[in-house]
């Protein structure tokens, strides 16, 4: 008996993809810092779109490249439409919202490839309710690394517990408010120094913690039933071939 399962392992292109994307990020980033570099002739917000948007391509790229049914796509359309709309609710609270932990609980059951896909599907969608903009493409980019992180972890360490996987809740409340700030800093605080980049960084700190603490109160209340609900989904979505 043959055996074809959800496809929690990446395929080799997207093993390529993602490593690719974050370092032309990063280089482009770094390279646009200098105030003498080209890359800033037109302008930073028009250049990191381009960036994320770059990246973005490849990875939706590679998913659409692998192997994928289309149970599957309806089941990550699903999850990170209901990632989307528990977001709105929750929009006059600063940093605290369901998205993270959703996306990340997503990622650790689904594997890495649709965790990315949950995370970036809940950021376009639940920005057409709370407006889009230039920080569209990264928060999709930021929510889709959250996902694809969760799934990597569940396949570094297959036995993690409860307690590291509410650690890591509460680290990605700081590191999406992190990566946000980057682009947040370099485009539209001048002059970019060591002291606006702390102060950057100082002002939204208690922004970041309301998101990390939330992230932990939502694992708390929910985080154990909601693992057990997508892990039968996945069990559903699981295929056997038998040869005669």
């Amino acid at each position: 008996m043959n055996s074809d399962t959800y496809n929690n392992q990446a395929n080799p292109l997207m093993k390529i993809l993602f490593p690719f994307s974050l370092l032309v990020i990063l280089g482009l980033l770094f390279a646009s810092i200098r105030q003498d570099s080209f890359l800033l002739k037109q302008g930073w917000g028009l250049l990191s779109a381009e960036i994320i948007v770059i990246a973005l391509a490849f990875c939706y790229w590679g998913f659409e490249k692998s192997r994928i049914s289309a149970r599957e796509i309806s089941f990550i359309a699903v999850l990170g439409t209901i990632a989307a709309v528990s977001r709105v609710p929750f929009a006059a609270l600063p940093g605290v919202q369901p998205v993270t932990f959703i996306v990340i609980i997503s990622g650790y059951v689904f594997g890495s490839r649709a965790g990315f896909m949950v995370g970036s599907t809940a950021a376009l969608v639940s920005n057409l309710f709370l407006g889009q903009g230039p920080w569209t493409p990264w928060q999709m980019f930021v929510w889709g690394l959250a996902g694809a992180s969760a799934g990597l972890i569940k396949k570094i360490i297959p036995k993690i517990g409860t307690r590291s996987l509410i650690i890591f809740c509460f680290c990605w409340g700081y590191l999406y408010g992190w990566i946000m700030n980057l682009w947040f800093w370099t485009a539209f605080v001048q002059p970019l120094s060591w002291k606006s980049f702390v102060l950057t960084y100082a002002a939204s700190f208690w922004y970041e913690t309301f998101h990390a603490v939330g992230n932990v109160i939502f694992y708390l209340l929910l985080g154990t039933g909601f693992i057990e609900i997508l892990e039968r989904f996945r069990r559903k979505l699981k295929i056997e071939i038998i040869d005669e």
